[in-house]
């Protein structure tokens, strides 16, 4: 059994108000080429399609092509997606039993109701059936008519939510199971904290929804969305394939891939990058303003000037934008006034839960409590 495992499209993101629909259509267009020639058996979306809930024509248009090519490029294969934190999971489950007769699998929302199972994909080959469950992103609230309360009446953690929905699941171990989620899983033992997270990811605060992936062992493979970096959970079964694309800076130089999984017998797996080659890189620059301007390019670029070239911000700037066309941000080292621009770019980097106790200049505990609750309940 072959199939790609990818996630976070985030199809219609901007990055830094730059439109990247073309650099999106240019890597989905590469990926379609990828399932032409290596024809898997079936490609798994873990999760985050579009960038925002409610997305513009545009993208939805973009998808809709992708989705249409990509089924005419591996015409016998089931295509399988879930919903991710950043989509609208009832508007993504709208035409699932339609699709279904197309071998798309679009799967919104999670099992709700007490007689609601994970969705459920078997597929087979020479070696018998592959089960592959479909969970979308799941919130304690959306899950506790299932799952239940604590004993105070409040929604049970991620943690516990999710640990339920799976051990109520008939997981014949005898098969090979593949788990799809987009999730916060953390290797089991890790601090969260200790997870690299990419500056276009949205985080809770205290990191409530991290849940540990040691739920996930009685999985032959896990494709894992929600983490914009290509990672592990420790184990090569258990994986973030990452971002096809750049979603933001902090990914400048990762080298992004479609990741070609393969099961043969039960404990047999391979998994192989497959590279992708975006339309612009995204890059960081530092050095002085002349050394910089030798290096020219239509990249999406960060600048960090070293130096003091002596001219005036206006004269800067209309250098470095003809040089890179695509620049994003300038920023500055041993420059007048590099204190208050280094204290700016730091405000801007604060996640929300931060920004709100610095603009109440030391609120008490009770006060953060709340901030949490209202914070996490608005992402």
């Amino acid at each position: 059994m072959r199939f790609f495992h990818l996630s976070d499209l985030h199809i219609g993101l901007r990055l830094y108000n730059r439109d990247l629909l073309e650099d999106q259509r240019h890597i989905l267009d590469e990926i379609i080429g990828m399932a032409l020639k290596e024809q898997p058996d079936a490609v798994v979306i873990a999760g985050d399609i579009y960038d925002r809930a409610v997305p513009s024509a545009e993208a939805v248009e973009l998808f809709g092509s992708f989705v249409e090519k990509l089924s005419g490029a591996v015409p016998e294969a089931e295509i399988m997606m879930i919903s991710g934190n950043h989509d609208s999971a009832p508007r993504l489950n709208l035409f699932r039993g339609i699709l279904l007769r197309e071998h798309i699998h679009m799967i919104g929302v999670p099992p709700q109701l007490p007689g609601e199972s994970i969705e459920k994909v078997i597929l087979k080959d020479a070696y018998g059936p592959v089960n592959f469950y479909l969970l979308p992103f799941v919130r304690p609230s959306m899950v506790k008519a299932i799952t239940g309360t604590d004993e105070n009446g409040n929604n049970l953690s991620y943690q516990d939510a999710l640990k339920s929905l799976i051990e109520r699941e008939e997981i014949n171990r005898e098969e090979r199971n593949v788990f799809v989620s987009h999730q916060f899983y953390v290797p089991a033992g890790d601090d969260a904290g200790s997870v690299p997270r990419m500056d276009s990811e949205i985080r809770t605060v205290g990191n409530i929804d991290q849940v540990d992936a040691s739920l996930l062992l009685p999985f032959d493979y896990c494709a894992l969305g929600h983490i914009h970096k290509p990672m592990t959970c420790r184990e090569a079964r258990i994986r973030y394939c990452g971002t096809p694309l750049a979603c933001s800076v902090s990914e400048a130089g990762q080298q992004k891939s479609v990741l070609l999984v393969e099961l043969k017998e039960k404990g047999s797996l391979s998994v192989t990058p497959l590279p992708l080659t975006p339309l612009h890189d995204v890059r960081v620059l530092k050095g002085s303003l002349e050394d910089i301007l030798n290096e020219p390019s239509e990249d999406y670029v960060t600048v960090i000037l070293t130096g003091t070239p002596g001219m005036t911000d206006w004269d800067i700037q209309e250098r470095l934008r003809e040089a890179f066309p695509n620049l994003l941000e300038i920023r500055r080292e041993g420059m007048a006034g590099i204190v208050q621009e280094a204290e700016a770019l730091e405000d801007v980097s604060k996640d929300p839960y931060e920004l709100c106790c610095s603009f109440l200049k030391e609120p008490d505990e009770a006060t953060r409590e709340v901030l949490r609750q209202i914070i996490n309940n608005c992402l």
